[in-house]
């Protein structure tokens, strides 16, 4: 291997200073953005660190104690008031099923209208996808009226399936328009090339397409598991009988001759939220990476 000669090493040394110096300057501005995110970090997870301290206090120091940063006392009693408040057990099944049945459907409704789009050309696609974000910008709160009227009309208030519809028709859009983002992205050849070989069109679907776009099933599934199941307001409304009740109602419904069970009602929020963040934790490389494919091309 050739040494270099002087000149060349003279000209290299002050190329590695001036990268230093570039270093150097952007030292501050990386110590600014580190702090910042610490700061957003910080402001965004301590509501849900003082849920659990909360939830961990006992009631009398809650009502009555000076709040500090950590609890003086601690306790699980709280979690054992919410897990034996009234229809629990009832509640958390209609939530998973709900919840379940709504991430089932948009999957596969999801799927097959995302690859329509993605792979025919027919007559008002494009309307139909201008459509489907003119949806999203709706407030559900404004189509609380019309849709409880509607259900009225064809007996289907305090029905499951009418729940998960409600919930299938606010997940659909958003979920349709980010499985279509990952088809789009992947090359027609592969399905030819399937087909080809003896596949049919349904089968070059499921066997070759299905499984390279399973990033942005997995952040679809999570998306439509959150929508349904911590939505509160659809279930208060359509939802009438104390027995069709899901877990958003329950957390609501920790109401007490004394006021409120604050130590209950957030040991409850927190058993709640943990099978979302338990999932979420459980498939984050998955939806990290299908975010960032699907918002490769639309």
């Amino acid at each position: 291997m050739a040494t270099l000669t002087a000149p060349t090493r003279a000209r290299a040394v002050p190329g590695h200073r001036r990268r230093a110096a570039v270093s150097r300057g952007r030292l501050p501005g990386r110590v600014l953005a580190y702090a910042f995110a610490l700061v957003t970090f910080g402001l965004s997870v301590f509501p849900v660190y003082w849920m659990v301290r909360t939830a961990l206090e006992p009631t009398a120091d809650i009502n009555h104690g000076t709040p500090t940063l950590l609890p003086t006392n601690v306790t699980g009693r709280n979690f054992v008031n919410a897990v034996h408040q009234r229809n629990f057990p009832t509640d958390l099944r209609n939530s998973l099923l709900v919840s379940l049945s709504t991430v089932v459907l948009t999957l596969l409704l999801g799927f097959l209208a995302a690859a329509a789009l993605a792979r025919f050309r027919f007559r008002g696609r494009s309307l139909y996808l201008v459509g489907l974000l003119v949806v999203q910008m709706i407030p559900l709160e404004a189509l609380i009226v019309p849709v409880y009227l509607s259900l009225r009309d064809i007996n289907g208030l305090d029905q499951f399936p009418s729940l998960i519809v409600v919930y299938l028709f606010f997940s659909l859009p958003f979920s349709i328009w980010m499985l279509r983002s990952f088809i789009v992205s992947i090359p027609d050849e592969l399905e030819e090339q399937a087909m080809v070989d003896g596949c049919s069109r349904m089968g070059a679907f499921l066997r070759v397409l299905l499984p390279l776009i399973s990033p942005g099933l997995v952040a679809v599934a999570v998306y439509a598991f959150i929508q349904a199941w911590s939505e509160f307001v659809f279930v208060l409304v359509i939802m009438q009988h104390s027995d069709h009740y899901t877990l958003p109602r329950w957390v609501a419904g920790f109401q007490t001759s004394k006021g409120i069970d604050w130590g209950a009602q957030m040991a409850g929020s927190a058993l709640f939220t943990l099978p979302v963040i338990v999932f979420f934790l459980f498939v984050q490389r998955r939806i990290t990476t299908g975010l960032a494919a699907g918002a490769v091309k639309g």
